[in-house]
């Protein structure tokens, strides 16, 4: 990497899980990372534990669905840390049911902070990008943008951030900036175990039932998806943009 432009990274949904791998992939990397999330509490103490191994990082609170929270959040990442030119929009929640079960409240959140929160942040931080003429952003898909029963929500929301990383990419190319999403398929996180426990299923059981549908015959791992991101957002892969790679063991789409 080099010292011009700044390398700085925002993480969103970086208190657990796939952002907390990323996040802390980024930071071995040499980026100065900010980890975003609405557990302030939770992105502090990673930050400060990728500072305690010799990487800069900031814990940042942020509601990636209230545009005055995001643009505060951005705004304080620019100062303590420098003008951020990567966007990781991993933020996202579940509130799976059935259609004829589905509450508006259910659709809502989940395209609140999927959409949305994607939306917002890329508006506030794509103007760093644009100034230093490069940028990177990813957005956080899934394989359920194919299509999952009982997640009309978040399948719908997947799907939609598939069409906004094609647009940003045409929009934002000729300034340096690409825009890629990566569509993870079965990940061991808090996510999936809460998942299991919906079901009543053991989480080993659930992940050894997963791991026998899919070719490579093992469940993925947070840092399955910070390395794919770690590639995207480096300067080796600037020709790469406007695409969808599905992280998940086999092929998809």
């Amino acid at each position: 990497m080099t010292d011009s432009p700044s390398r700085v990274a925002i993480v969103t949904g970086a208190g657990r899980g796939i952002g907390s791998a990323i996040a802390t992939r980024l930071a071995s990397d040499g980026f100065a990372v900010a980890l975003a999330d609405l557990d302030e509490t939770a992105v502090k103490t990673a930050a400060e534990a990728i500072t305690a191994d010799g990487g800069r990082a900031l814990g940042v609170g942020v509601d990636v669905g209230d545009s005055d929270s995001v643009d505060a959040a951005v705004a304080t990442v620019a100062e303590e840390l420098g003008a951020p030119t990567v966007l990781v929009n991993n933020a996202g929640i579940t509130r799976d049911n059935l259609l004829f079960k589905m509450t508006d409240s259910d659709w809502d959140s989940v395209m609140n902070v999927h959409l949305r929160g994607s939306f917002l942040m890329s508006r506030a931080a794509q103007k760093h990008m644009t100034q230093q003429n490069w940028g990177r952003i990813v957005n956080l898909s899934s394989t359920s943008a194919l299509g999952n029963r009982g997640q009309a929500n978040y399948a719908t929301a997947k799907a939609g951030l598939q069409g906004f990383t094609k647009t940003l990419a045409i929009e934002l190319g000729k300034f340096g900036v690409t825009v890629n999403a990566i569509a993870p398929g079965f990940i061991e996180t808090d996510m999936t175990a809460a998942t299991a426990e919906r079901l009543g299923v053991p989480f080993e059981k659930f992940k050894e039932a997963a791991a026998a549908e899919i070719p490579v015959r093992r469940v993925g791992k947070p840092s399955d998806i910070a390395n794919v991101v770690s590639f995207l957002v480096s300067d080796e892969a600037s020709f790469v943009s406007g695409q969808v790679i599905y992280v998940a063991g086999g092929p998809k789409a």
